[in-house]
């Protein structure tokens, strides 16, 4: 039988594996004492703007401003009307420094760079992303294939969405019917409606919504009908999985089990030895 493991008693880092038996397929550790920002979104202020990098630096409450490429902002944020077939536009001309705008983490700060960010939101859910200020992105996952790719055109198809936003189906969305699609578009069509009303009542710079941690993310984007079940070694965790799948995947409730054993989690399971 197919498990996922979450060992979450040590306070440094949580580990979560995936296992068949006791031969390890996946493992992912996140470090408790740094915190991780990618996928977080903010309300953030340009400092200032940089013509030869084509970019922006922008403060959105780390120690390091951001990094903000030209092609990562939205036309809305424009200060001067312009349209795509007006030419080359220079950033100089249409952002200005002191300039707010909402901002997501794309990749965390490394060494002396800043994180990079963009202006361009992508909400991850069960089964596909949410671009909702990216109308010409969407689409398909490239790792599907044939059929499945056919019977999902369909099914986006009969989505229901407002115009402007662009949607990916993920791996997890083949075999799902639109009703279940939609189930999931519209709980993160609510979830960027709260972004936008948390952006209205904070002031630059805020952190308005926190990616998931690995716990929950592990188990959004990896819990399929082939796994039988989710140990968790931790009360507090448990909760939080708990607590996630009540909301999101209510069929898959009986599967997240407490783990009491005197033996530790991944010894139990042999995973110490293959990592």
């Amino acid at each position: 039988m197919k498990r996922m493991l979450i060992n979450s008693t040590q306070p440094e880092e949580v580990r979560v594996a995936v296992v068949d038996g006791q031969k390890l397929y996946d493992l992912d550790i996140e470090n408790r004492s740094r915190e991780q920002k990618k996928g977080s979104i903010y309300t953030a202020k340009i400092t200032r703007v940089e013509p030869s990098l084509e970019a922006a630096f922008v403060d959105f409450g780390a120690d390091r401003h951001g990094f903000l490429p030209f092609k990562e902002i939205s036309r809305t944020y424009f200060n001067k009307p312009s349209t795509p077939n007006q030419g080359r536009v220079n950033i100089q001309d249409v952002i200005k420094e002191g300039q707010e705008c909402l901002i997501q983490v794309e990749k965390e700060e490394r060494g002396n760079k800043g994180a990079a960010l963009s202006t361009f939101m992508s909400l991850a859910g069960r089964y596909m992303v949410l671009m909702p200020n990216n109308p010409r992105a969407g689409g398909i996952s490239r790792r599907i294939e044939g059929e499945d790719r056919d019977s999902l055109k369909d099914a986006m198809s009969a989505l229901e969405f407002p115009e402007g936003m662009g949607v990916i189906i993920r791996t997890a969305g083949v075999d799902k019917s639109a009703s279940e699609l939609q189930w999931d578009l519209d709980y993160l069509l609510q979830l960027w409606e709260a972004i936008q009303r948390a952006e209205k009542e904070n002031r630059a710079p805020s952190l308005i919504y926190q990616e998931t941690n690995v716990i929950v993310r592990t188990i959004r984007d990896n819990l399929r009908e082939d796994i039988g079940e989710v140990l968790i070694d931790s009360e507090d965790a448990y909760k939080e999985a708990v607590e996630f799948i009540e909301e999101v995947m209510p069929n898959y409730r009986d599967r997240i089990k407490l783990y009491v054993d005197s033996t530790p989690l991944f010894s139990r399971y042999q995973i110490e030895s293959q990592i």
